[in-house]
């Protein structure tokens, strides 16, 4: 059973204080499957009054007391892997694979966060005393629907460990397999308010959550206007804020890479999760002389990309989450063929054969400008922009012309060559020739990609306010 009808407060699974649900709809068949309950503004006092009460006494517990909480996480987590990988494609539209790869990417998280904390230098000794971390206090999370397991995990286990208490709100859109990680916790025993968990929009539960004076801190990772709306109500009460916000993630392939291996990397990296994620490289650029030649085997490479139902063998992507994403996606579309912008693939509507749900076409411009709307604006579908350059001065100025600053990637016939040019873009995180992602680097953005930093001990920082403790000399 999950429980995503009700909240988890104080160490229990509580009815909202007003009775109000939501569908949950399944994107593949435009169905509701379940539904959620919506929290309102007294919600959001009972469960920030939980953490705060449960501060006081957890802030203070070992730190191996903290890391043996979220070992007992990780083992509970691992027996519910199988029940989180089957609702996401339900309620978020991913492929299995993507779904399964969510999830596991979880346990990696948790496993990550424990032997970070282990090795994080609590407290050293400096000039006339020590500098100690210590846990900033009630944190409020507000996570989107794009990775909502992942992304729960990446901020509350370093909270957990840090020994602050949270107040948690998944996305409507997609709160089941979060509630699941819920029960997960509550099985692993976590004490009594330590973690909380709400649903509803971030309009009247997010703007609650960021303005309550309990709360001390408040991370979300959304769009640049979720993430604004946040910072403005947190304002008043001068909490710290955490934003993990848009991308328009910027891919220059210089001259000399492999151009094959590049578009095609660029491409899949676009086109995954149809294109809903923050860090993806949507805009492409090439050298003037090599754009013929990537345009075409952008067409050849995209027209052999397979969309589908989640479930469906050799599907790349699946639909969108919902109904106004794919209706976004559309208008972009038209936009760009408004703009002036060449299609070389894809375009308007379903792909054929896909009578029903939210599936979005693979879609590749060519003969995109720098100033056109879908190479500035994040679209957060399955678009990708290829835009040629003179000089890699030229493409670094392109790269670099945006408001956002999350991801940015390199292709390199040299790694080294690469390198130079990713140290000169601004983005907080900068991938040379597509290797793995790493967890254990920070993760976040400049600009309006937010500020703050994920993973690592970066991430776990975050969570800690910095104390100088000075003493009388000897």
């Amino acid at each position: 059973m999950t429980h995503e009808r009700q909240f988890y407060i104080d160490g229990a699974w509580v009815d909202p204080v007003e009775p109000r649900f939501a569908d949950v709809e399944d994107p593949a068949t435009e169905a509701p499957f379940t539904q959620v309950a919506m929290g309102s503004a007294r919600d959001v006092d009972r469960a920030v009054a939980a953490a705060k009460e449960a501060f006081a006494a957890y802030a203070r517990t070992p730190l191996e007391e903290r890391l043996a909480l979220l070992q007992r996480i990780l083992e509970v987590y691992r027996t519910r892997m199988d029940d989180m990988a089957r609702v996401l494609p339900r309620e978020m539209g991913a492929t299995t694979a993507v779904a399964r790869g969510q999830v596991e990417g979880g346990a990696a998280h948790i496993q990550k966060t424990i032997e970070t904390a282990r090795a994080f230098p609590f407290e050293r000794a400096h000039g006339l005393g020590k500098i100690t971390y210590q846990p900033v206090g009630a944190c409020a999370l507000i996570v989107p629907w794009n990775n909502p397991v992942q992304q729960v995990i990446a901020k509350a286990m370093p909270a957990l460990a840090a020994g602050c208490t949270v107040v948690c709100k998944p996305s409507e859109l997609a709160p089941v397999a979060v509630s699941i990680l819920t029960e997960v916790i509550h099985e692993a025993g976590a004490p009594k308010g330590v973690f909380n968990l709400l649903n509803g929009e971030g309009a009247t539960v997010g703007a609650a959550m960021a303005a309550h004076p309990d709360v001390d801190m408040v991370s979300i990772t959304g769009s640049v206007a979720a993430g604004a709306a946040v910072a403005k109500a947190a304002a008043d009460t001068v909490k710290r804020v955490h934003q993990e916000l848009g991308g328009k993630g910027p891919n220059i392939i210089l001259p000399g890479a492999d151009l094959e291996a590049a578009v095609r990397g660029g491409l899949m990296g676009c086109f995954f999760m149809g294109g809903q994620t923050c860090g993806a490289p949507t805009r492409m650029l090439v050298p003037e002389g090599a754009q013929v030649e990537a345009v075409r085997l952008a067409r050849e490479i995209a027209a052999g990309v397979k969309v589908g139902a989640p479930d469906a063998e050799g599907v790349l992507y699946g639909p969108a989450i919902s109904k106004a994403q794919y209706e976004k996606v559309q208008r972009y579309i038209r936009i760009g063929i408004e703009e002036g912008a060449e299609i070389v693939v894809g375009g308007e509507g379903r792909p054929e054969g896909l009578a029903h749900g939210y599936y979005c076409r693979p879609t590749v411009f060519a003969n995109v400008t720098p100033k056109m709307r879908i190479a500035q604006e994040e679209i957060f579908g399955p678009v990708l922009s290829i835009i040629a350059y003179r000089d890699v001065e030229e493409a670094i100025r392109i790269a670099n012309d945006s408001v956002y600053g999350l991801v940015g990637y390199v292709q390199a016939r040299e790694v080294a060559e690469g390198e130079r040019v990713a140290r000169r873009l601004r983005c907080g995180y900068v991938s040379v020739n597509y290797p793995p992602i790493d967890i254990t680097m920070p993760h976040g953005g400049f600009k309006h990609s937010g500020n703050g930093r994920q993973w690592g001990e970066h991430g776990l920082a975050e969570y800690m306010e910095l104390a100088a403790i000075v003493l009388p000399p000897n």
